[in-house]
């Protein structure tokens, strides 16, 4: 199987929870007092125009894209903010991590700030607005003064997280996925991959984010990347599950390391990812490619939906754990990738026919363990490689 240059090594140390290890009275009293696993915290509170000028400052907030989710406030939802602090009305706190002196990472609040910079920047045209209809239409600098003075004295709350007291980097990087967890906020709670988005953003997170743009997986998923307004209706697109799809197989080309449940296996992926070179992002750009591009040839417009025997036709939709399986088994022969399509009909037949010996619908979702997700890509590697071999 190809791999990056990182992966090589990557499991070689892995922090492992150690719950269920048993510990008398005396040893928790001691770990807690030596403050393991205690977030430090400080409260600060700001008035809207010097925070609206603060995030000017170069590193001091991030609040790039890849920190929101794909779902942003509209004109209206910014508006009601505003009009919040007007008539008083308490507005949540944010949630920062300070990663560096002075150098913060927003974890809950991204939308509330960016309506505070949009409108302190008069790029928020007010609108509707339900007991202040009169200022529907103007931007902060067309505000009568006496409205501009009251919004100018309301303050916004933050919580900045200071440091964890932790014994290694993937024990701190847990803790703090917890924190953020806990501390989100929003009206609609967030998605495991928009955690990840939030909480390991790096090299490997762009990439599996252009990834998810590949126009061979979109189609095979259902994702209409060509239409904006169906892709915000999209449920994959929404929550960022297909960015998660994309996950999945660069974390399940490793399943014999798997752990901690396939969420927690993603979760620790992502972990490991921080720590890749450009030249591992290369190379799995280039094994993802070879690979969607292998099976789109083999499958075409049947690509990741699997085979039905009782109706003997292709389902409709596309399978995650027929997904796991296609995926993984042709990245592991992609040095034979010109056998294959020569062979494309057998491999075809072949699949008709393992499909329709899983009686456990392995192929199909059913079982979510170790010994489940290596059997669905064990065989359906066996059957590429009898098939190289014939």
């Amino acid at each position: 199987m190809l791999i990056a240059p990182s992966e090589e090594k990557m499991w070689e140390k892995s922090f492992l929870r150690n719950g269920n290890s048993p510990m008398t009275d005396e040893q928790i009293n001691t770990k807690y007092e030596q403050g393991q696993q205690r977030i430090l915290t400080e409260m600060n509170r700001e008035k809207l125009p010097s925070f609206a000028d603060s995030l000017k400052k170069y590193n001091y907030m991030d609040v790039s894209p890849f920190y929101q989710r794909r779902l942003h406030w509209n004109k209206q939802k910014q508006s009601q903010l505003i009009e919040s602090f007007l008539i008083n009305i308490p507005v949540p706190p944010i949630i920062l991590y300070e990663r560096e002196y002075n150098s913060y990472e927003v974890m809950d609040g991204q939308q509330r700030i960016t309506a505070i910079k949009d409108f302190y920047s008069n790029n928020l045209e007010l609108t509707g607005l339900e007991l202040w209809p009169e200022l529907n239409g103007r931007t902060y600098q067309q505000l009568p003064d006496k409205i501009k003075a009251g919004i100018d004295r309301r303050a916004i709350s933050s919580i900045v997280l200071i440091s964890e007291s932790t014994q290694s980097k993937e024990e701190a990087f847990f803790l703090k996925q917890i924190t953020f967890e806990r501390l989100n906020t929003g009206g609609v709670s967030l998605s495991k991959q928009e955690i990840r988005n939030c909480i390991y953003s790096g090299k490997f997170n762009t990439l599996i984010f252009k990834l998810a743009s590949n126009n061979i997986f979109a189609e095979a998923w259902d994702i209409p990347l060509n239409d904006k307004d169906k892709l915000r209706t999209n449920n994959l697109y929404k929550k960022m599950e297909d960015v998660e799809l994309i996950l999945r197989f660069f974390a399940l080309r490793h399943v014999d390391e798997f752990r901690k449940g396939i969420e927690g296996f993603l979760d620790l992926y992502m972990m490991k990812s921080l720590d890749f070179s450009d030249k591992d992002i290369e190379v799995l750009e280039k094994i993802f490619i070879n690979t969607i591009n292998l099976a789109s040839q083999i499958y075409q417009g049947k690509l990741f939906k699997p085979f039905d025997p009782q109706s003997n036709k292709w389902k409709d939709k596309s399978y995650k754990a027929y997904y796991d399986a296609v995926m993984v088994g042709f990245s592991r022969h992609l040095n034979n990738a010109d056998l294959l399509v020569e062979r494309k009909s057998r491999i075809i037949k072949k699949t008709k026919e393992l499909l329709a010996q899983d009686k456990k619908k392995i192929f199909t979702g059913a079982g979510r363990t170790k010994a489940d997700l290596q059997d669905r890509i064990q065989l359906f590697d066996d059957m590429l490689t009898q098939i190289i071999a014939e």
